[in-house]
């Protein structure tokens, strides 16, 4: 499986121990090339992997950063992106599973161990596979698509 992955000034101790842990797995990981410094954009990353893993829906993508909720804002205005700031494995695994979520952002309130057991849980729960969790999703795309203008 191919996973994207980025994390601001805040997170990129981390990421480089997720990609770590990611890699010894057998993903293929594929990390920013955007540089990192003490006045880096969370946007700019989040946006990154957003836009590729919407270019292939077959990946998935992380997001590192302080608290998860300005990467999650950032990554969910690409089209075809559902970004869930997750912050337990329980969050991980609705995400997925009822959400279909293709990106986990995650903050640094978590140890590393931790972080890598939410991001296992996310990798390896199916997509949504019960009627009403497909039709809550394809409701966000078709409005993401320009259906229910009139709300």
């Amino acid at each position: 499986m191919k996973i994207y992955i980025a994390s601001d000034h805040r997170g990129y101790p981390a990421e480089k121990e997720v990609v770590s842990h990611l890699k010894q797995m057998g993903m293929e990981v594929i990390t920013s090339n955007l540089v990192h410094n003490d006045n880096d954009d969370y946007t700019d990353f989040a946006i990154e992997v957003a836009k590729n893993v919407a270019k292939d829906d077959t990946s998935l993508g992380i997001l590192i950063c302080g608290t998860g909720i300005g990467m999650s804002i950032a990554a969910n205005k690409v089209k075809g992106i559902r970004a869930a700031r997750c912050i337990d494995v329980d969050d991980a695994f609705y995400s997925k599973n009822h959400n279909n979520a293709n990106i986990i952002c995650l903050g640094m309130e978590n140890d590393i161990s931790k972080m890598c057991e939410i991001i296992d849980t996310f990798i390896n729960t199916k997509k949504p596979e019960e009627e009403r969790h497909i039709n809550r999703v394809n409701k966000i795309i078709d409005y993401e698509n320009g259906a229910y203008n009139e709300l």
